[in-house]
């Protein structure tokens, strides 16, 4: 509490502080952060008990989302790029202030919108649409078999559905006003990134597995051919009386 003295001067007086009160407000704080990690933890926990197959399904799509989810949030903290709105979260009365002795403009709008206003690149509604949807578009082309040179344009469609959804995400970004189309494009490619990282890793692993294989089976071949060309030059060291 603050109290004034007879001679004008303010006095400060601190309230009791403990450990309780500011536990409590760092919790208020953070709860947005405490319902993810118990989710995400929730999430784990039932992939433990799932079956193989639907285990693996949902590894991939949680990799996928949370590694796009990782760098996108990294990006966007460490460009800073304003939205297309931030003019308007700056002055909501669409008045502008200036500081009379610098000249400086003076943002009078809300503290969070105006956080929130700095993180347009990249979409993260689009980074976040093409991990999860791209991968059901994967994951329903493989289930349907859409390349198996049959022709059907049916399983076609259904297999770029997810993805025209993603770029309709990522469309209605740019129609609010709320990203550059600059933005979305960069989202978008985010969102297959650990797609293409994990494929190509995946590739590398079976060529490598294959070439060791090939290596394995080059030297098994040498080794009975020397144990071969061993037993038959003993054999006839054995009939020409050498031995």
């Amino acid at each position: 509490m603050r109290g004034e003295n007879t001679d004008g001067r303010r006095e400060v007086q601190l309230g009791p502080h403990t450990i309780q009160t500011h536990g409590v407000r760092l919790a208020r704080n953070h709860l947005h952060d405490w319902v993810v990690l118990i989710l995400l933890a929730a999430v784990v926990i039932a992939l433990h008990f799932a079956p193989p197959f639907s285990r693996f399904v949902g590894k991939g799509v949680l990799y996928s989302v949370l590694i796009t989810a990782v760098v996108t949030t990294v990006v966007k903290n460490a460009v800073g790029r304003p939205r297309p709105d931030f003019f308007w979260r700056c002055f909501p009365d669409g008045k502008q202030l200036y500081d009379q002795v610098t000249g400086d403009v003076i943002c009078h709008g809300e503290k969070s919108f105006l956080k929130d206003g700095r993180k347009s690149f990249p979409s993260g509604h689009t980074s976040w649409s093409f991990a999860g949807l791209g991968f059901l578009s994967l994951y329903l082309s493989g289930k349907i078999k859409v390349f198996d040179r049959q022709g059907h344009v049916a399983k076609l469609c259904i297999m770029i559905l997810p993805l025209l959804i993603a770029s309709l995400v990522g469309i209605s970004r740019i129609d609010d006003y709320r990203h550059h189309w600059e933005d979305v494009f960069a989202g978008g490619l985010l969102g297959w990134g650990p797609y293409a990282y994990f494929h190509m890793l995946e590739e590398l692993q079976v060529a490598n597995s294959h070439n060791a294989e090939s290596q394995q089976s080059v030297c098994g071949h040498h080794v009975e051919l020397s144990r071969q060309h061993n037993s038959r030059t003993s054999r006839n060291d054995l009939e020409a009386g050498r031995v």
